[in-house]
C-alpha cells in the first residue's frame, strides 16, 4: 500500500509564455509611464494635460500589464485527487475515473486532456512553443496517469 508521500505528483508550467508575459508587462508599464511623463513636457499644442491625466495613463499601463500577466497562470497538476488544469481564468479538477488520456494533436498549440464522449480540455501549461520541455512533460503526464489508473 502506498501513502500520499510516495504517490507520483507532477506540476507543469509553461516556460516561454511566462517570459514573454513578464517582458510585455514591463514594456507596458514603462511605456505608459514614459508617455504619462511626456504629456506635460510637450510644447504649446493647445492641449492641457493635468496630473490626473498622467495618473490615468499609468493606471491604464498597469491594468494592461495585469492582463498580460494572466499568461503566467497556466498550470497542470497531477496528483492523487486527479488532474487539475488551470488556464488563464479558471481551474478545474478532473478525477482519475474520467481522464481518458493526454494528447497533443497535430497543428495544435496546446496539449489536450481527453475526457469521455469525445470532450477535451486544452492544457495551456503544455505548449508547442516550449519544444522538448513540452514533449517531456507530456510523456511524464502519461506515465503518471497510467500509474494512477492501474
Amino acid at each position: 500500500m502506498t501513502d500520499a508521500t510516495t504517490q507520483p505528483v507532477l506540476d507543469v508550467t509553461p516556460r516561454k509564455i511566462k517570459l514573454y508575459a513578464w517582458v510585455l508587462a514591463g514594456v507596458l508599464v514603462v511605456g505608459h509611464t514614459a508617455v504619462a511623463l511626456l504629456l506635460k513636457a510637450g510644447g504649446n499644442t493647445g492641449l492641457t494635460f493635468r496630473t490626473s491625466d498622467q495618473a490615468g495613463m499609468i493606471l491604464i499601463g498597469a491594468v494592461l500589464a495585469s492582463g498580460a500577466l494572466l499568461f503566467t497562470r497556466p498550470r497542470l497538476h497531477l496528483g492523487p485527487d486527479g488532474v487539475t488544469v488551470r488556464n488563464l481564468l479558471n481551474a478545474n479538477t478532473y478525477p482519475w475515473d474520467v481522464v481518458q488520456g493526454f494528447t497533443f494533436p497535430e497543428d495544435s498549440q496546446f496539449a489536450h486532456l481527453d475526457l469521455p464522449h469525445d470532450e477535451f480540455v486544452a492544457i495551456w501549461a503544455i505548449q508547442a512553443r516550449d519544444g522538448e520541455l513540452a514533449v517531456q512533460a507530456l510523456h511524464r503526464a502519461r506515465e503518471i496517469a497510467a500509474a494512477y489508473r492501474a
